[in-house]
């Protein structure tokens, strides 16, 4: 009997002790060690720097042999009115292309079932639905320019020139603010990311 009750009672002194030893997170901060820590009870946790959602993908676009980084952060306090950042980071680490556009852009009209009548959360779930289509396969295409291709007027000559010279060059296509629809291809030969159609 007695060698139960040692045990026994040196358990339940331990189990007091423990009880009484403040954490560091409820005195830490308090200048009165009796009183009960309480969170901050800040509500606007949310701000314009908030990464709301991310989507990223690698694909082949400076080099034929690494694939490079693509990137499409949605930022901000309300998906609604967020920014879109799209960035295209080399395998090397170098940040070929950084691009804000309102989340808007990314707003496919088609997914609302009624555009007239939809409510913020639909809008908010087509932004979403955007950035998960924004790097499919079918936007890629190589070559970038077709030999048979007419340069467009509003297109830099020496972009353009630079990437129709290489047949590897890869393009990506994505739609912009206002529902334009944009052509990006890397110009090895000007060693960055270039638009070449609008």
């Amino acid at each position: 009997m007695k060698k139960l009750v040692l045990p026994a009672a040196c358990a339940a002194l331990l189990l007091q002790m423990t009880s009484c030893i403040n954490t560091e997170r409820e005195v830490g901060t308090s200048q009165n060690a009796d009183k009960v820590y309480t969170p901050p009870t800040n509500t606007n946790r949310l701000s314009s720097r908030t990464v709301l959602n991310k989507v990223q993908t690698t694909h082949y676009f400076s080099n034929t042999k690494t694939k490079d980084n693509f990137i499409l952060l949605l930022q901000g306090p309300k998906i609604l009115n967020a920014q879109a950042k799209f960035i295209i980071v080399s395998s090397t680490g170098d940040t070929l292309r950084k691009e804000v556009m309102p989340a808007s852009a990314l707003l496919d009209e088609r997914e609302l079932e009624d555009p007239q009548a939809a409510t913020v959360r639909d809008k908010e779930i087509a932004i979403l639905k955007g950035m998960n289509n924004f790097f499919r396969e079918d936007r890629f295409t190589q070559p970038a320019v077709p030999k048979t291709a007419a340069q467009p007027a509003e297109i830099d000559p020496q972009n353009w020139s630079a990437v129709k010279e290489d047949n590897k060059a890869v393009g990506f296509d994505y739609i912009t603010v206002g529902g334009k629809e944009r052509r990006i291809a890397y110009a090895k030969k000007l060693q960055k990311a270039v638009v070449i159609a609008e």
